[in-house]
């Protein structure tokens, strides 16, 4: 029993929504500062009233219709909104785009799976010079192991800097 749950809590989704739900009280805080300390009162001013939440009040029956709190809520909602998604979504959009870029174009991921070493490296330099300049590569001439042999120069570079 104490096994199913600490593998439950351990999952990723977990852990993430319990990060998330921290950073999203702490963030309901900074907004609710912001509405309540620029932005209600500029919209009073223009209802002249004292607060949002007074402004706008409609009496109806024995109560009353408060729109002006309606209002702060939406404009509450709104920012949250906003920031939610210039600051979350679309950053996170743009890395979904750019690992679909990179998965199109054949380079890895995840750059330890494939680790560029230095001879990689300065193989592909040497068989780059010798594609532009139009020579053959010493070792290209000669019968050398697989790894140290000369593409043709035709094909693109396996690794991107």
């Amino acid at each position: 029993m104490i096994n199913g749950f600490k593998e439950f809590i351990m999952r990723g989704n977990v852990i993430e929504l319990a990060v998330a739900v921290v950073i999203g009280a702490a963030f309901t805080g900074l907004v609710n500062a912001i509405v309540t300390g620029i932005f209600n009162p500029l919209i009073a001013a223009i209802f002249n009233a004292d607060s949002l939440a007074k402004s706008m009040v409609v009496p109806f029956f024995s109560g009353e219709l408060s729109f002006g709190l309606v209002l702060a809520a939406l404009i509450q909602f709104l920012l949250v909104a906003a920031v939610v998604y210039f600051a979350f979504v679309m950053p996170l959009n743009k890395l979904k785009e750019n690992q679909a870029r990179r998965r199109q174009a054949g380079v890895p991921l995840d750059p330890k799976k494939n680790p560029v070493t230095d001879l990689d490296l300065l193989t592909e330099i040497r068989d780059l010079l010798a594609a532009q300049s139009g020579a053959v590569s010493p070792v290209a001439a000669t019968d050398a192991p697989a790894p140290f042999a000369a593409s043709a120069g035709t094909e693109s570079p396996k690794h991107t800097l």
